[in-house]
């Protein structure tokens, strides 16, 4: 049984940051790989970081050197922070898992579970 509750959402302005959180209740955590993704309204659903079981990162180029991903495997919670936030951020932003550890890429179909998302709205 996986679940994934997401939070840290608001609204921000343009040049602000946010750290999102990502709690997870699954057992060894530590073994998964887990994904940050977004969807904006009226487009799909796309990946934006993961982080492996080593703790091994990789960003989506339209994040890359904002987002920062981290992990806390005692508290099984995955981070994401986001600086310099800019409007095309704005979107419901979820945490996934494909229960691997390894990052399975962006395809959503590689990933299994979901968190119900937490929404990131940034104003220009």
């Amino acid at each position: 049984h996986v679940q994934f509750l997401e939070s840290g959402g608001g609204l921000v302005q343009s040049g602000g940051s946010l750290r999102l959180s990502c709690l997870a209740s699954v057992d060894t955590f530590d073994n998964h790989a887990i994904g940050w993704f977004r969807q904006a309204p009226g487009k799909e659903r796309e990946g934006i970081s993961c982080i492996n079981r080593w703790s091994k990162s990789n960003y989506a180029d339209s994040v890359t050197g904002r987002f920062t991903i981290s992990r806390d495997n005692v508290k099984k919670t995955v981070d994401l922070q986001m600086i310099s936030l800019k409007p095309d951020d704005t979107a419901m932003y979820y945490c996934a898992t494909n229960l691997q550890p390894t990052c399975a890429g962006w395809s959503l179909a590689h990933y299994d579970y979901w968190g119900l998302g937490t929404q990131v709205t940034v104003s220009s």
